[in-house]
């Protein structure tokens, strides 16, 4: 019978650490803290280390900066290294620079 009941009894204490470790993270693992969830004012999206890699790359990987997405106006299409080839030898493999398509 007590058997039964273990399964029971682990999920109570999942869940009762769960929540403190969600209190002490800022996280939303349990479901006990809704506000807290990724992409909250509070807990905006991504990881803290996602966040920092984004700000210092000047990337969106975590989702936390739309404007530093690939292709808007504060960061065009393509890396850095690829449209500095792209200006050297005239070519558009970044995407950067449409005018240096060749037709033939």
């Amino acid at each position: 019978m007590t058997i039964r009941f273990l399964p029971l009894a682990l999920l109570v204490l999942c869940t009762a650490g769960c929540q403190s470790f969600d209190r002490a993270a800022g996280t939303d693992t349990s479901g006990a803290y809704p506000s807290q969830r990724d992409g909250t004012p509070i807990n905006p999206p991504g990881t803290a280390a996602t966040r920092a890699l984004d700000r210092a790359a000047g990337t969106d990987v975590s989702g936390a900066y739309p404007s530093q997405r690939d292709g808007t106006r504060n960061n065009p299409p393509g890396t850095a290294v690829s449209r500095t080839y792209d200006r050297a030898t005239g070519n558009n493999t970044s995407g950067a620079y449409p005018a240096n398509t060749r037709s033939y």
